[in-house]
Order: structure tokens, then sequence, then C-alpha cells
């Protein structure tokens, strides 16, 4: 079992901190900047014992070097020579340990080709917790910076089949914006609309919509219902073919977001 807080950093950026219960041994994932952490682990007097990175942006990375300067900390992330720091690299499929607690590493290419995200069944309050990055946000998804949107709709169909109440720990507050976006593929979708009175709420007492989770994203989030009638009438609006298979749909519903 975990304990996990987000750190504020940047514009709208989240570094998950992790712990379990009776240790003051602390990890991070994803330390775009080192000061907001470094305050934390010095305000609690807590010890950074770990770092786990999803993907090579500096808004993730950038952190790594100061945090771990003259100290012997293990960073795990892809096997991606461009970032500087990482002492143990991952691959699909492997798993780590972090005291008492596995985590399994799943490829998820598509907003970057090296992108990873880190699962584990014991995560806070008995719920199983993904730290997905910039794959798959609340309501959203990465954008296809590097890869395509056959890896993306592949790598959001991996963290789709997740249990449903796995907790989804993204990078970013983006939920407001990506929200929006919904309403307009999806405009009848009444599960929605409550989510966004909810997440309206919550912002304008300054509070995270993170973490969301995989049963709440299945029944919202319209880049993981590309199979789904209204998303596909959508995208067919928007030009995709009658025949278009969810890539294609996914495709189109990507750049629609683009230009949103």
């Amino acid at each position: 079992m975990l304990i996990i807080s987000p750190i504020p950093a940047f514009h709208d950026n989240y570094i998950w901190m992790f712990h379990s219960p009776d240790s003051r041994n602390v990890y991070v994932v994803d330390p775009g900047d080192a000061k907001p952490v470094q305050q934390l682990l010095d305000k609690h007097q807590l010890t950074l014992a770990g770092i786990l990175i999803t993907h090579h942006h500096f808004d993730h990375t950038g952190g790594i070097s100061e945090l771990t300067k003259g100290k012997n900390i293990p960073v795990y992330g892809p096997d991606n020579h461009n970032i500087d720091g990482i002492t143990n690299t991952l691959q699909d499929g492997d798993t780590i340990k972090l005291d008492e607690n596995r985590f399994n590493i799943v490829a998820t290419p598509g907003h970057t080709l090296d992108h990873i995200a880190y699962f584990t069944e014991t995560g806070e309050a008995g719920n199983p917790a993904l730290f997905c990055g910039d794959t798959l946000f609340v309501g959203g998804c990465g954008r296809l910076f590097e890869g395509t949107a056959e890896q993306m709709y592949t790598s959001l169909s991996r963290l789709a089949s997740f249990p449903g109440n796995t907790r989804v720990y993204c990078a970013h507050e983006y939920t407001q914006a990506n929200l929006r976006f919904a309403r307009a593929v999806e405009p009848d979708n009444q599960i929605l609309k409550e989510q966004v009175k909810e997440v309206a709420e919550r912002r304008s007492e300054n509070q995270p919509t993170v973490p969301s989770t995989i049963q709440k994203e299945l029944a919202t989030n319209p880049f993981l219902r590309s199979n789904q009638p209204d998303v596909i009438k959508a995208a067919c609006n928007r030009g995709a073919p009658s025949n278009a298979k969810p890539t294609d749909i996914l495709r189109v519903i990507r750049a629609w977001k683009d230009d949103f």
C-alpha cells in the first residue's frame, strides 16, 4: 500500500511522490523541477530513495541532476540516451520492486517513442495505481509528437485493460480543457456532464482533478471511446470515413483536439 501525493510544478505539472505508510523514504515520478521536491523533502524530513521517469521531455526530467547530485539515488526510466541520469533502464514487461511494492513496466509509445508507464496493484487505499506521464490524461491523451495514432491506440488500449478501480496519476492538470473538448465530441454523455460540474468545483477551490480512475475514463474520455457510436459519429462529421477503424477515429479526434 502507498501514500501518494502531488507536488505541483511549473504552470500545470504534477510530480507524484509516493511512499509506504511506515517509511520516510520516498520516490518521485517525473521531477521536471527539483526545487518543489527538495522543499517538500526538507520540510517533512524525508529521504529521496528513487526517481521514476516516464519519458524524455524536459518538464519531466529537468530536476534529475540536482536531486541526485552527490547522492547514490537510483533513477528508473526508458532506455533513451537523451535522458541524462538514468541508472536503471526499463523495457516493456520489466518489473521493479520499490520497498514492498512491485511495479510493472508498460511501453506506451505515441506521445513520445520512449514513453513508459508504471503500474502497481498496491496503490493508495487498496486501489491499483498507474503513473502514466503524458500518455493518458483525465479526459484526454498526449499529443502525437513522435508516435502514430496506431501506437497511441495500442498504448491507450493497454492502459484501459487495467482494473476499473485503478487510479490514474497523470502528469498535468489539463482536465478542464480536455473535458470541454470531450463535451464537443459527446454532448449527450450524461456522465461527462456530471464530471464537468465536479471538476469545475474542484478547480474553483484550487484542488487537483487527478487522480481519475480507469472506469471513469472509459465512460468519459473520447480517446478511450473510439469504438463508441457517438464518438464515431463525431469523427465522421470531421472527415473520418464511414468504415473507419478505431485507430482512424482516434487520429481524427486527436487532430481535432490539436486545433480545438
